[in-house]
């Protein structure tokens, strides 16, 4: 995934610059001609997300747990959201798309029991944001009915799912759960393709967000124990309409 995002964000760097660089074009814009004159657009996301975890394991844990190895397991989800678009030029646009994320994660353990055996717990992780991103978008000019772009700036999301209130205390080591902060923030950047239709534009993006809060709550359970920070971290691959 980073190598498809590195590859697609050169693509539209490339494709941005060289727009850039060209000589206005006399082939006629076939659709949507004006779309560039309104200083506002709306419209809804439609995406597959993969959720994953960046985890930061205390030093020396392996050494002096009974922890062998942890690993996160990615599984799909799935966005709705809705497009505001502010254009203050057709090639600099502020962006804000409130999103619901569906995102889901498994975090695969493996602790070494005597004698000599291994005991293996896969503690899936859950979580409903309700994301607030806010991105600036720079475009390239179109050609004819065809823009690349790319995209970065700032999120904030509420897990609406969260599980921080779960009482822990009394629970046997497979009722536990990995609790999580509601709030989190971070950073997304991507890129994508705008495909100008008869009636909307129509857009391919592929994007990665990266959270800066430590989102774990520490218990001192024999899941969190071992870890010393987790941080979000969610590839995405939108589809936008835009009118």
């Amino acid at each position: 995934m980073r190598k498809y995002l590195l590859i697609l964000i050169l693509m539209s760097v490339v494709g941005v610059g060289y727009s850039q660089k060209r000589k206005p074009s006399r082939v006629p814009l076939q659709n949507l001609q004006n779309f560039d004159k309104q200083k506002f657009h709306f419209g809804f996301i439609l995406g597959y997300n993969s959720a994953d975890f960046f985890v930061d394991v205390k030093p020396n844990t392996f050494q002096s747990d009974s922890l062998i190895s942890l690993r996160v397991q990615k599984k799909p989800g799935f966005n709705l959201g809705i497009v505001t678009s502010w254009d203050w030029s057709p090639m600099f646009k502020l962006r804000f798309l409130p999103t619901l994320s569906f995102q889901e994660r498994s975090m695969n353990y493996n602790f070494f029991t005597e004698p000599d055996t291994n005991t293996y717990w896969y503690k899936s992780v859950q979580s409903t944001y309700l994301d607030f991103p806010l991105l600036l978008k720079m475009r390239s000019q179109r050609i004819n009915n065809f823009a690349a772009y790319v995209v970065g700036g700032g999120r904030f999301g509420l897990d609406m799912q969260s599980n921080n209130k779960v009482d822990n205390d009394n629970a046997s080591p497979s009722e536990q759960v990995i609790k999580l902060t509601k709030p989190d923030y971070g950073i997304e950047v991507g890129g994508g393709f705008d495909f100008f239709l008869q009636y909307f534009k129509f857009g391919v993006e592929l994007k990665m967000g990266m959270g800066f809060k430590n989102i774990l709550i520490q218990e001192n359970t024999i899941f969190t124990s071992p870890v010393d920070a987790i941080r979000s971290k969610v590839w995405t691959v939108s589809l936008t309409f835009e009118g």
